[in-house]
Order: structure tokens, then sequence, then C-alpha cells
């Protein structure tokens, strides 16, 4: 209510006449289902899928309240099933669809394709199971991969699930540091890696970078650690540790008796970072998580059989996960797996792979759209995108000016727009427009996904209504929505439940002390305990400010050991230890020398006026707790060159 007509966008009659949720109305109808009667809701969706044996009992039993004993969510208790062969198996031998595109790959360069049906991907994920198999690796064990875009990640984490092994995907632009305390925390005994690719113009040497594990704690290794990798080329081996993907898969049977799960068994586990520094192991299980994600790929892109669809995501994040590998899959789609980069080797690279596979659900990040839209409309028009029918967004928020560029030049004003709101923690699409169904706002996710229930609460924990500001929580859990920290139960229920009994806490909450850069969710406690560790630093504060492509950015201050003096040397060894400790995403845009911190009379650093001196805004609000206010204008003189 309130808002403009002209600002609010609307589904054309083609889309709506075959959609799954074809109005509002019907979403309505399905909604209230959703959330009156989830057992059944569910249950009719459930009964696509194959189970080798039936739950009992209640189809969704949870405890959200802290005050009551333990956290839990149980989904379909009792029934056993596996998601390899239900996003395979039964595509290949029940939908008759063995022929038909899993995966089309285009590689770095243009020219470097291939494709891969379902039947040839089944073969693939069979053999690469009874390779797992054979180095010893069982239902429950967890496998940390560590790969770039091709196809044998996918094989790879499917083979996993095929056998009941746990896997643990690292973004491949995480550094060794970052790699090995993924392993450790996840305590796994077989790392899958590959030589290294390519991104652009830069090489990626992920088997260098791995190898540098065996400079860290030798726990690794007394495991019975060992490292498989996909290529074989100019790179440094290691007998003893190191093995062959291709010399294992020869002459290796391509059948593979899948592992019959529990529906609460562990699927994956995926590190998010977290508030206190250490990233989470977030861990979801089988069957709340399959049905999920194919639900909310089906109704959010309205998939229907004849799409090929493409997200630019890395699998590395849980958006490749969702919804380049389980929720496409699930559904029998085709899919397009991109290895390379939006402006590689031009700007016009994703139009041209567009029109090349003839995509027409296309899912991408808010920032490669305002990179993109510094160059124009140009390189967009030079191809047709004909085939475009639903365009998606995901990973942070869009602004409306983005929005209206997607909207317009990418979709020619026939697209609808599905702004995404979802996180690591909740598996899928939490908030989000249907297409066909839902009315659309530049800049908004619009309304909760079926099953999903929001509020937003005060300080207080009252609940609050109509336009307003606060803490997004969710009053019940729907199918996906994580389990646990991996090994750490406590740390799950401080983090989501504690602060308000009976919900689920997230949203605004992590805003105050994490970034969305480029999409990737990063903690900025992590980025300062990473400057802490240089000898030059006593103390270090990170904030985020606004970047108009990135989204979000890191503006970092510190505070020097005595005798120290702050010079562009220094400022790029802080930015270099940052880079090797997680990786080139958390790289620090500026780095400020902060003589002092402003802190309250406890000690607390007020990072809400840093974040006031990062942006260059001199309405700080109330000082009345702080200690020292001569450091504020000291702070504004030394504000870095280059930040606005």
């Amino acid at each position: 209510s309130g808002t403009p007509k002209e600002d609010v966008f609307h589904a054309g009659g083609a889309l709506k006449k075959n959609a799954h949720v074809p109005n509002f109305e019907n979403y309505k109808e399905l909604y209230l289902k959703s959330i009156e009667n989830p057992d059944e809701f569910w249950g009719d969706i459930a009964k696509d899928f194959y189970w080798k044996s039936k739950h009992t009992g209640q189809f969704l039993d949870y405890n959200f309240d802290v005050t009551k004993g333990e956290i839990y969510i149980k989904c379909m208790e009792g029934a056993t099933t596996n998601i390899c062969y239900n996003v395979l198996d039964r595509n290949v031998y029940e939908r008759k669809l063995g022929d038909k595109v899993a995966f089309y790959w285009e590689g770095n360069e243009p020219g470097d394709v291939m494709k891969v049906t379902y039947r040839e991907l089944l073969q693939q994920v069979c053999q690469f199971a009874n390779v797992l198999k054979s180095q010893g690796v069982k239902k429950g064990d967890r496998v940390s991969i560590y790969m770039p875009m091709v196809v044998e990640l996918v094989v790879a984490m499917l083979a996993c699930v095929r056998i009941g092994a746990v896997h643990s995907i690292v973004f491949a632009g995480f550094s060794a540091e970052s790699l090995c305390d993924r392993i450790l925390n996840s305590q796994c005994s077989l790392l899958i890696t590959a030589d290294g690719f390519y991104r652009g113009d830069k090489l990626i040497n992920l088997k260098v970078i791995a190898d540098d594990l065996s400079v860290s704690p030798g726990q690794l290794f007394c495991v019975g650690f060992t490292c498989v990798c996909v290529w074989f080329r100019q790179v440094p081996w290691n007998p003893e540790v190191d093995q062959c993907w291709h010399s294992l898969l020869s002459g290796v049977s391509d059948e593979c008796e899948p592992e019959w799960c529990d529906s609460e068994d562990p699927l994956f586990i995926l590190y998010t970072s977290g508030s206190t520094g250490k990233p989470k192991g977030v861990l979801h299980t089988v069957s709340g998580y399959m049905l999920y994600v194919a639900t909310t790929f089906k109704l959010v892109f309205d998939y229907q059989p004849d799409d090929v669809y493409w997200c630019t995501a890395d699998i590395g994040w849980i958006t490749g996960h969702s919804y380049i590998t389980y929720g496409p899959l699930a559904n029998g789609a085709t899919s397009v797996l991109f290895e390379g980069l939006p402006t590689y080797p031009d700007v016009s690279r994703m139009w041209e792979i567009v029109d090349k596979y003839q995509v027409t659900k296309f899912y991408t990040a808010p920032t490669a759209i305002r990179l993109l839209m510094k160059y124009g409309s140009e390189p967009v028009q030079k191809y047709n995108r004909e085939s475009l029918k639903v365009l998606g967004t995901v990973g942070e928020p869009i602004n409306p000016e983005a929005w209206q560029w997607y909207y317009s030049v990418v979709g020619e004003k026939r697209c609808p727009v599905v702004d995404t709101f979802w996180q690591t923690e909740t598996g899928g699409h939490v908030l989000t427009p249907l297409p066909a169904a839902t009315p659309m706002k530049p800049g908004s996710a619009t309304f909760p996904f079926f099953g999903v229930v929001p509020a937003i609460l005060n300080e207080s924990g009252e609940e609050l209504e109509g336009p307003c500001e606060g803490y997004l929580v969710f009053k019940q859990p729907w199918p996906g929505v994580m389990r646990t920290v991996y090994g750490n139960h406590q740390r799950f229920e401080t983090t989501y439940f504690k602060k308000f009994p009976g919900y689920y806490v997230t949203g605004d909450e992590y805003r105050t002390n994490m970034y969305s850069l480029s999409g990737h969710l990063l903690s900025t406690a992590e980025v300062e305990s990473a400057l802490g560790e240089h000898a030059a630093v006593a103390e270090a504060a990170v904030v985020s400010r606004l970047h108009p492509v990135k989204g979000e950015s890191l503006y970092c201050f510190v505070t020097l050991t005595d005798g120290v003096g702050f010079n562009h040397t220094l400022e790029a060894e802080l930015k270099k230890q940052v880079r090797e400790k997680i990786g080139a995403i958390a790289t620090p845009d500026f780095i400020q020398n902060a003589p002092s911190l402003p802190k309250t009379r406890s000690g607390k650093i007020m990072r809400r006026v840093l974040r006031k001196i990062a942006r260059n805004e001199r309405d700080l609000g109330d000082l009345s707790t702080l200690a020292d206010s001569s450091v504020i204008e000291q702070l504004f003189l030394n504000r870095c060159c280059g930040a606005v």
C-alpha cells in the first residue's frame, strides 16, 4: 500500500498462461495452506520423489524456543532416500530423460565447450563414487572439494552424496589457510582439487595452494588425508598423498548402488562467516533440503521442461549448491555451467552465451548487473536475447536503478525480475517474487515463499507492523532450513535462537557486523582478526561502506604498535595479509591509520561511528557514551584519499 502504480510491474499474459502459480490469488491460497497445513502441502510435493521407506509421524517437527529445551528441526523422520538417485537415476529411468542435456559447459575461453547428458552424468558419478569407496570413504565421512567450475565438480559432489558421504565445498578463491581451517573443522579425510584454472586471463594455481596445507598443523595427515587431483599437468606431485583423478577412474565400473540415507542424515557442510570471526559450518540434511530446493527452483523460476537455465554463481557458494546443482537437476532441467567472467574476453560475453544456448531463465548477482551497466546498452544489444523469459537476482539487495536497467535493457520490459532474498542457512529462497503471480517493485524481494513465516521484531522482541525497521525473524521452519552448526550445536542455538526465544533470528542483525561483497557474505570480525595478526597492528576495526559496483566494500581502521609509522608499504602488507589469510575476495578497499578508536567508557568500539566516518557523514548521533570525543576529529582528518 502507498506504492505509486508506476513503480509496480506485472508479468505479461504469455507467461501467466502456463505458469505453475499463475496469479496472486493462487499464491495467497497456496501460501495459506503451506503455513496452516505444512504436512499436507509438503507431503503432496514429496510424492514426486523416490523414497526407499516412508516417513512416520509428523512431517515437520521442531522446537524454536530455547526456554523449552534443545533447538531441533526434523523433516520426514523415518523416511530413507538418496538425493543422487532422485536427481539422476529417477530422471534417467523413471522420467526417461537420459538423453537430455544436463549441463552445457562453457569454459573460460570462448569455444572451450562440452555438454553432458543425464545418462552420461549418472555414469560418471557412479564411477567416481566407486573411486571414493576404493579410497576408504564411507557413509558419514567428510570430503572437502576445492575446484573450479567444471563438470567434475558436480560429479564429485554427487558421488559423495551417492555413497552417503558429506561434502564440504570450499570456494576456489579462498586461501590455503581458509581451506585448511575448513578441512580441520569438518575433519575431512580427503581433498578433491584441480591443478589450476583461468579466471579471465589470470591463472589460479589450485594445486599449489592446496599443497600449502602441508605447512599447516600436522593433524591433517595423521587421519590418512588424501588429495585427488582432477588434471595432472606440470604441477608438484607427492605420490604419498596425491592421486590422479583420471588414473583412478581407469577401468572402474559405472554402476554403483546408492546408499539409502535417513531423512535427517547430514548432506553437506558449507562454511559461512560468523560475527565472532571463525566461519560457521552450516549443516543441511537430506530430505528437507531436497524438497525445498526442488520446489523453490520450480516455482521461483517457473521452470518448464523446455527451459535452458543459467545461474552465473559459483558452486562454492550456497547459490551454486541449490540453484546450479540440486534444484535444477531435481527438476530434470538443462543448465549452463560457466567457468569464466562476465567481462572476459569482452563485456558482451554473458549475452553471447544467452543467445548461444537460447537461455530462457537467467540468474545473476546485482554486482554483475552494476558492473555491466557501466558499459551501457550497446554490448547487450549486440545480441537479441529473445529467448529470455525470467530474470533473477541473488546475493545482495539490488538497487532500483540496477533493477530498472536489468528489466528494461536486458529483458526489454518483457521478463519479470525475481529479486530473491535468502542465505546459506535457509537452504533456498525465503523472500521472493513468483514470476507470473507477484507484482514486482524495484529493489524489493516482495513476499515470503511457501512455508516461510517472517516477522520484524524490535529490540524488546515485540512484533512490528507496517513500515518499520528491526530484526528479521522467522516464526516456524520450512523443510530446507539448516539443522545445526557442524560440531557446535550450542553456537547454532546462541546465534539464531537465544536473542528472541521462539524465533529463528536472521536478517538485519547480521548487517551490523558483516558485509556482502559482490554477493559473498563475509565477516568483518574475520578480517579484523587477519589484520590483527600483523606485528605492526595493535588493534583493528572493520566496517562496510557502499560501493557502486560491489554493493559494499571494506574500510579498515588500524591502530599501530608504538614506534610504527603508517605508509604505503605497510598498507600493501596489510592487504596482502588479509588476502593470504582469507582470500582475494576479502582484500580491503581502504585502510586508515587510526591513532585511537572511538570507544565507550566500558571499552566497546563504536562501530556505528566508524561507519559514519568511513562514509564522511558528520551526523554521528548520540555520543554521550563515548570515552574520548577528541578521537573523532582526528579520524575525519586521517580519512583515506579516494574515499568519499
